[in-house]
């Protein structure tokens, strides 16, 4: 086996965690952990997650599988027995590490499926056996070490008599099925020392040495992604009652009073709203709601958006009084209904309105910083050069050209490039924002506003040409590339405005809220949010937005068409539950200086918490959408809307009965 590029960075990942064992991490690197899952859940086996395998079971978080295996202290001499091989990813792992893999399972058909898996990696080191792993493998005893992939009450005495001396047993036991400590017995001249590894939770040990046949299974869509660490929680009256006290409740969003929430955000330069979809009326019309209140009364001049630079500013530019100059018609790629919507086009207006009746250096502007639109920037800083300096577009025309061929896909240039079909473009675009800096004081003399815009672009075709390039090596990198252009961005639209300069941000939760508290930044992700409270202090103010259900707009799949689907009612262990236990309707929550002093406290142990994008997948939910957080770490504030419905997509390019300086028309 070789290493696997989206496995190096589960390994990595792993070893952030605390796994130490250079073996383990190579072992998890050669790995190729999609080939033991079925096809619909491929995408997510480099993340740090059990997902379910059918008949109630499921593929162990590969942070447990690496924890176990470096616990067990395996050697290449040793034989191994697994109790429960689900997958066979597990073996597959252990058969890295050891001389000989025995594994047993009880369910028949995922026997049969991890031998097929097993045999196809040529992974000649491994025995599957279908049957009861409580009795151990008596015939290939003894074993130097033992893991056991299910919850048992105890260690079944089966194993302990097969363990020889000097071997390690690895095994969660737990007087709950649902509740487990993962121990490690280790025998030593017939007696057995016992180490307490932390708390666990795995499907239950069903067999003569473990729960009876109708204990009940937990149900592998509600399996924790815990870490040891991590403790499990269930929402409480207590909780519940205080969250219902202290809420603010909003009786409309048109009319409410943000008195409150404005005056938590006092003097902050950066505001950043978020949304826990990419679909959902009732967030586009808060985050419009409230930016109306910082645009009007508070100086904010800034509205910068998780959208594409050239798109956000043809609405700039019409906000501005300017007509439609013939480009064509903005958010017109995938996912269109993210910002070509009723609700944002209702913003635009009233930002275009409001402008009217300010003088120019007090009018507020509309921004993306998103990096996604490669073709619609070449053509800007094109445009631009052809204007300005024809002699600089011939040269940026031939610099460019690298890129040509991707264009229209520029995923696809990652790929090419990684797998050695196509030269890389780095130097080409590199050179040209170069180019482009080195003229700034003749350029921006003559063109101020339009010198930037050029800049800009050129910038993210750098950054683009990086991102696509980067997201095929797996791990975090390209997120973390793409959330540091976004802050980039807004780092540079508030130097420009000047000293005075504040700034309203509408992202998602996953980009607004600080990745410190969150499973994301265990993980190595970093968000907005998390670099604006370190570049601002308490000048930063970070809003999350949550639902419990309702309907939603998203896709199935990466460009599929968009549906409006229900939205499942939120899970057990998500504050999302806790607030919809509430009974308000929709409310502010402030956790910065909340009204009590118990709500940080009751909140801040992390709990699950839903974030659905442009994709939405409900039948894999948990593993899809659900991250782990503490919410008030995350957040200074949160708005709750209990029941949410979909956002109006605009039918076409040009809507009926619009203005012809509509900014989305053609």
């Amino acid at each position: 086996m070789t290493d696997h590029p989206a496995a190096r960075g589960l390994a990595e990942h792993l070893r952030k965690l605390g796994i130490r064992d250079q073996a383990v991490l190579r072992a998890v690197r050669e790995v190729p952990r999609e080939a033991f899952l079925p096809p619909e859940l491929r995408e997510f086996a480099y993340q740090d997650t059990p997902l379910p395998i059918g008949e109630g079971q499921t593929i162990s978080q590969p942070f447990i599988v690496a924890l176990m295996a470096e616990a067990a202290r395996l050697s290449p001499g040793d034989r191994v027995l697994e109790v429960g091989t689900g997958s066979g990813y597990a073996a597959a792992l252990f058969s890295r590490l050891a001389e000989r893999v025995y594994t047993i399972e009880r369910l028949a058909g995922l026997a049969d499926l991890a031998r097929a898996r097993l045999d196809e990696l040529r992974l000649d080191n491994v025995e599957v056996r279908c049957g009861d792993g409580t009795l151990g493998w008596p015939e290939a005893a003894p074993f130097d070490a033992i893991l056991v992939a299910a919850g048992g009450p105890d260690v079944p005495d089966a194993l302990l008599d097969q363990l020889t001396d000097g071997g390690r047993l690895v095994i969660p036991v737990g007087e709950s099925t649902r509740e487990q400590s993962l121990v490690r017995v280790e025998r030593r001249d017939g007696s057995f020392e016992r180490v307490d590894l932390g708390a666990v939770r795995f499907v239950p040990l069903i067999g003569e040495g473990g729960w009876a046949p109708e204990a009940p299974d937990a149900d592998p869509t509600e399996l924790s992604r815990d870490r040891p660490a991590l403790a499990r929680h269930v929402a409480t009256g207590a909780i519940v009652r205080i969250l219902r006290e202290t809420a603010e409740p909003v009786s409309d969003i048109d009319s409410v009073d943000l008195g409150s929430l404005v005056e938590r955000i006092g003097d902050a330069r950066v505001v950043l709203l978020g949304e826990a979809t990419h679909g959902t009326s009732e967030f586009y019309r808060m985050r419009a709601r409230v930016t109306r209140e910082l645009v009007e009364r508070h100086g904010f001049t800034i509205v910068a958006i998780e959208g594409d630079w050239p798109d956000a500013a043809q609405v700039h530019r019409w906000a501005l009084g300017e007509s439609p100059d013939g480009r064509p018609p903005p958010f017109a790629r995938f996912p269109t209904w993210m910002w070509r919507n009723r609700e944002t086009v209702d913003f635009a207006h009233w930002l275009r309105e409001h402008n009217e009746r300010r003088d120019p250096d007090d009018r507020a502007g509309f921004y993306g910083l998103d990096l996604y639109s490669l073709h619609a920037s070449i053509d800007e800083v094109l445009r631009y050069l052809t204007d300005v300096d024809p002699n600089a577009a011939r040269v940026a025309r031939e610099r460019y050209g690298c890129l040509t061929p991707w264009q229209k896909d520029p995923a696809t240039y990652g790929r090419a490039v990684l797998t050695g079909r196509y030269r890389l473009c780095e130097d080409e675009v590199v050179a040209m924002l170069d180019d482009l800096l080195a003229q700034r004081l003749d350029y921006q003399r003559r063109d101020g506003a339009r010198f930037l815009d050029a800049v800009q672009n050129a910038k993210l075709v750098a950054d683009a040409e990086l991102y696509y390039r980067t997201m095929y090596r797996g791990g975090h990198a390209a997120w973390n590339l793409r959330d540091r252009h976004m802050f980039e961005t807004l780092r540079l639209l508030m130097t420009w405005r000047g000293d005075d300069a504040r700034a309203v941000v509408w992202a998602h939760n996953s980009h607004v809220g600080d990745a410190r508290a969150t499973e994301m930044g265990a993980q190595g992700q970093k968000t907005v949010g998390e670099m604006c409270r370190i570049w601002r202090g308490g000048d930063a103010y970070l809003v999350g937005l949550g639902t419990d259900h309702g309907t939603v707009a998203a896709a199935h799949d990466w460009g599929d068409p968009m549906r409006v689907q229900p939205l499942r009612p939120s899970h057990p262990e998500s504050y999302e539950r806790l607030c919809h236990d509430t009974d308000v309707a929709s409310f502010v929550l402030h956790l910065k200086e909340p009204a009590r002093d118990e709500v940080r406290g009751e909140l801040e142990d992390a709990r699950l918490e839903r974030a659905v994008g442009v994709v939405y997948r409900p039948e894999t939910e948990l593993q899809s959408h659900y991250f782990h957080a503490s919410l008030p770490h995350q957040f200074d504030s949160w708005i709750w809307f209990d029941e949410t419905t979909a956002v109006e997509p605009l039918p076409g390019p040009v809507l009926a009965g619009e203005p012809s300086v509509h900014p989305f028309g053609v």
